[in-house]
Formats: structure tokens, sequence, C-alpha cells
């Protein structure tokens, strides 16, 4: 009997040994090598700050822009944003009808919302094409998309390694410190990109997507620096931010079509209400488009549901944009922008209260 006993304890103690641990999860991210692992990233990062500098300044009148400057400031680099942006969104960019050469075209001109006439320019402080849609919103917002999350996603197909993780956070838009605010003066390290939209749409009650965000990567740190024993933690982390990362995009979308409504339903709006509104507008299809043709695997919408919202966004990937009547033609356009929201809201399971939430920038109400 004793010696059953004996064998018992033994065998029992041995279960324990080697049972594994649960992943430790430190409150406080480890940045230690962060500014030397993310080189490329952060050169990504001020790649889209100089191309997007310079097309903005085509929102001044009389100004004209040189198509040629922004086509190689999006060249230029190793890598350059060119060469991680996808080759659809690549092409639709690019040439000699493509959205840089239609800023240029743009740039220098004034514009007045309408059919089409010339080839577009300012209206109330916005540079449009002649279709009244915004090229800058197509080349900043969509490449958020079509360039950076594509760089994020490409990098999670490799070997996930501490330095791929630091990596993750910089393209994110984010450091170390999380900061949850993109306000400059706020933070020594304030949130750019796609973080800097989560932190909009987080109300800082330590719930938000931009805390979610936060909380998948430091899981996602923990597991990798854990080992192989933890490779389930590290997927169900990188599978957080990336569902995490598409909710936010959409949720922007949302938020600007709150924005464009509520402009556009007022009375007599004037001209920089309208203008106000097509930006917004703008940017709802940025945000839109830079996601189509993005690897299925990496993503829940379809490219049958961007191209469906497109159609109502009156931005069609493969026809021709009527984007100034939401200016001209309110009461017959803006009932698309709200079946648009209940379209994404059905997609990614958005409850009312998030729909509403959506609405406010929560960075500028709490001063962040």
């Amino acid at each position: 009997c004793t010696l059953l006993l004996l064998a018992t304890a033994l065998l029992w103690s041995s279960c324990d040994d080697d049972e594994k641990q649960l992943l430790d999860i430190p409150a406080v991210y480890d940045g230690s090598a962060f500014q030397s692992n993310t080189a490329s990233e952060y050169a990504l990062r001020n790649q889209l700050d100089a191309l997007i500098t310079e097309a903005k300044k085509g929102r001044t009148a009389g100004v004209k822009v040189d198509a040629a400057i922004l086509h190689q400031l999006y060249q230029a680099g190793s890598p350059s944003l060119q060469s991680v942006t996808t080759t659809y969104y690549d092409g639709r960019l690019t040439g000699p009808s493509g959205w840089i050469q239609e800023l240029g075209n743009a740039s220098g001109g004034t514009y007045v919302p309408g059919p089409p006439t010339g080839e577009g320019g300012v209206y109330g402080g916005y540079l449009f094409d002649e279709n009244g849609l915004e090229p800058e919103q197509l080349l900043e917002k969509g490449l958020f998309g079509a360039a950076l999350y594509h760089r994020a996603i490409t990098l999670m197909q490799g070997p996930i390694t501490p330095a791929t993780v630091d990596q993750l956070v910089a393209i994110y838009g984010a450091h170390p410190d999380f900061p949850n605010t993109p306000t400059t003066g706020k933070a020594a390290n304030p949130d750019k990109g796609i973080a800097g939209y989560a932190a909009r749409r987080d109300k800082n009650d330590g719930l938000g997507y931009y805390t979610q965000m936060k909380n998948a990567f430091l899981q996602l740190q923990a597991a990798v620096k854990a080992g192989d024993a933890y490779r389930e933690e590290r997927d169900q982390a990188a599978d957080a931010l990336r569902h995490t990362w598409e909710k936010i995009n959409f949720a922007t979308v949302i938020h600007y079509c709150h924005s464009v409504v509520s402009i556009l339903s007022a009375t007599n709006p004037t001209d920089s209400d309208k203008a106000r509104a097509l930006h917004a507008y703008g940017e709802c299809v940025g945000f839109t488009h830079g996601w189509r043709t993005l690897p299925q695997a990496y993503r829940t919408i379809t490219d049958a549901e961007i191209d469906e919202l497109l159609v109502l966004l009156n931005a069609p990937y493969n026809g021709v944009p009527t984007s100034y009547t939401y200016a001209t033609d309110p009461v017959n356009q803006l009932s698309k922008l709200t079946q648009v929201i209940q379209k994404i809201k059905t997609k990614y399971g958005f409850t009312d209260q998030e729909i509403e939430d959506f609405k406010q920038n929560w960075v500028a109400i709490q001063g962040r």
C-alpha cells in the first residue's frame, strides 16, 4: 500500500511539473528594442506623412501640385510605400489617369459642386476633382489599408519574433507608451495612422478599441517571448489584432457617414458646410476603398461587400464617381449613407450604442 501511494504521488507530481503555466502578460509593453527594430516601419510612416504634406498644398487656391513629385514620394525609399501597397490599389494611384495625377490636375483651380466640368479645384479649403471626390483622402486613408495594414499582414505571414511585434506596433501607428491620443503636445509619442483613429473611437474607459489593441499587443509580445508552448495564445492575440484593426477602420467609416448626414441635413448648409461634408465623405471612400483586394484570410469584409458600399457612396470602383450629388441633392442621396451604416453594423455586429458612440471624436470631447 505504501509503495502504491508513493507511486501515485510521484505520478501527480509529474503531471503538475508538465502542466503549462498561465501566460504572464505584463501591464507595460517592453519597448527596449523598439527603436532599433522599427526603422523600416517608421520610414514608411514618414514617407506617407511627406506624401500627404505635399498633397495638402493643393488645398490652397492657386497652388499647383506637381504629380511627378507625388509619384517620387510614393515610390522613394526601401521599402517604399509603393512596394508595400496592394497591386490593385497601386494601379489606381499611378498611371496617367491615376488618383495621384488627378490630384495634380485638380490643383490650382476652383471647384463648384455640380456635373463635371474642367479638372476640379479648391472648394471651401479642400481640393476636389471634377466629380467632387477628394483625391487626398484616396491617397492617405486608402493607404492606411492598402499599404500599412497590408504591410502588417505581410509581417504576420512570416515567423513572428519579438522584433515582428515591435514592427506591428509601429505600422499600426502606436508606440510602446500607448498614449491613446493622436494630439501633439498631449503625449511624447502621439498615435499616428489608424492608431490615431482608434483613439478617437475609444471612450478611454478601459473597454474601447484602442485598449483592445493595446491588450492584444501585450499578449502577443508575452506569448512570443514565452516560446512555442504558447502558440495558441500568440495566434489568439494576432487574430484579435486583425479583427479589431478592421473594426476600427469601418467604425471610422460610420463616423464620417454620420458627419456627412449631420451637416447636409441641416437647413441651408453654406458652401463651407458642403465642403466639410464632401471632405468627410471623401474619408468614407478612402477608408473603404483601401481594403479592396487585401488577402481575404486577413479580413472579414469581402470585395463584393466593399463594392456594394462604394456603389452606395457614389464612388464605384469600376465607374465614374458622382460624389458631388451628396452636396447638390442631399434629400435623395443621404439615405444611401444610412444604408452604408446599416450594412457595416450588420457585418461587424456593432450594437446600437456603438453606432451612437461612433458619432463622436472622443479625443476631442475628452481633451486628450
